[in-house]
């Protein structure tokens, strides 16, 4: 006896046909023609069947704030820190909570059911980690958030930002943030570096640093984060976010660089729409365009996920929460157009995150929490393309979303149809 049953799913990993039985919120049974009596069964028709979206880096305390107080009309990520630094004194927990819950709809309507924020600890008040601490035990039920507490000033540069950063791990932030690329000289930078690993270290808790995020080929950050994750014995918890300087260095260096990364057990992110927006703004042309080397990343066996980065903030004017859309950008940039390329960007913004952020129970398996979006697609490549539409998401096995499929009736003369834009054979 299940409690539902998903029939005729096509699964990420090419299985076909598959069958799907959730008891007590988790999957129990993946099998083709599985014989069982459900309270509900749903024919998923041949299309594709996910674990949730992820997203592994996003500013939750600045969404859907654009316009506040003033638009970045640059739209330089300068001055975006500085608009951010005009509208943190302007800020309410109230705000800042109905924001953030509105987000967190947008997220579960697009299938995005865990995601990791980064959160400013510089303001004294720590108004936003109360804020989002809130929203976290709020949408628990239906979304996993994680904090990384995050000194967006500058750990060492911005007065009492160290002890800020210490309150907010002890009011129950999740990971230890940085942006040593951000501090007053590159010195100061690699000591932030160590300071913040070593706090890590002394807590059992991960980091996820802000690393690089500039278009200087000389920003050599995340070299030191991964010499202290190795020091330190912090392998396999440990992130570089951004890492776009990555994308101007020389090839000889890069050469040495990633066996560093891999020996030492570093993630990376990249953020696709926001790096190539933000970055090569000094460029006339040729122009850079900033996103980090994730084919070369992922070839030296580090793990490679996308994250949203912002969403109708001081530094990005677009954005729904749309996690396809973020991979189909990162694809496009990367040029990562074979079917093995884009199905690692698939796994980029599912699988990839899950395991960087340490997500239980996530995947297709038995014992898995039932956690599942069904895509208007037949496979990872058809839903990149289509942005597919997110026709149903489940948490634990219950429903919490659905959509209606896309569909576009025509009159033409002579030829009236119905289009679905899949091509499937």
């Amino acid at each position: 006896m299940f409690d539902l049953i998903l029939r005729n799913c096509n699964l990420p990993d090419g299985r076909r046909g598959m069958d799907i039985g959730i008891r007590g919120g988790r999957i129990a049974v993946v099998e083709a023609a599985l014989a069982g009596v459900a309270g509900e069964s749903i024919d998923a028709a041949g299309q594709l069947v996910t674990p949730p979206f992820v997203d592994a880096h996003f500013h939750m305390d600045a969404t859907l704030s654009y316009g506040l107080p003033r638009v970045n009309q640059s739209g330089t990520l300068l001055e975006g820190i500085a608009l951010w630094g005009e509208l943190k004194p302007l800020l309410t927990q109230e705000a800042l909570v109905e924001r953030a819950l509105a987000y967190c709809d947008w997220a579960v309507a697009k299938g995005l059911l865990a995601i990791r924020s980064h959160v400013d600890v510089c303001d004294p008040r720590l108004l936003a980690v109360e804020a989002l601490l809130h929203v976290k035990d709020k949408v628990r039920p239906y979304l996993d958030l994680q904090l990384v507490a995050f000194p967006q000033d500058g750990v060492l540069r911005s007065p009492g930002a160290l002890d800020n950063l210490k309150r907010a791990l002890d009011m129950g932030v999740d990971v230890v943030g940085g942006i040593p690329h951000f501090e007053r000289t590159m010195a100061d930078g690699a000591e932030s570096v160590r300071i913040l690993c070593e706090l890590a270290a002394e807590r059992g808790l991960p980091v996820d640093m802000h690393c690089d995020e500039s278009d200087d080929p000389l920003s050599r950050h995340v070299e030191t984060l991964a010499f202290h994750a190795q020091r330190l014995g912090l392998q396999g918890r440990v992130t570089g976010s951004h890492l776009t300087s990555m994308h101007s260095m020389d090839n000889y260096y890069v050469s040495k660089l990633l066996p560093l990364m891999a020996e030492a057990g570093v993630a990376a992110v990249a953020n696709p729409l926001i790096n190539i927006t933000l970055q090569g703004r000094h460029d006339t042309y040729p122009k850079r365009r900033g996103m980090t080397r994730v084919p070369e990343l992922l070839a030296a066996g580090i793990p490679v996920a996308f994250g949203h980065d912002c969403v109708m903030d001081p530094w990005y004017s677009l954005g729904s929460g749309d996690m396809l859309e973020v991979a189909a950008m990162g694809l496009h940039v990367a040029q990562m157009t074979s079917q093995d390329g884009m199905r690692a960007c698939f796994a980029a913004v599912t699988a990839t995150p899950a395991r960087i952020l340490g997500l239980d129970g996530y995947g297709l398996e038995p014992g898995c929490r039932a956690d599942l979006v069904l895509l208007q697609a037949g496979d990872p490549v058809e839903a990149l393309r289509l942005r597919a539409t997110r026709l149903l998401v489940l948490r634990g096995g219950r429903i919490v979303a659905r959509s209606p499929a896309a569909v576009a009736t025509l009159n033409l003369p002579g030829r009236p149809s119905r289009v679905d834009f899949s091509h499937r054979t």
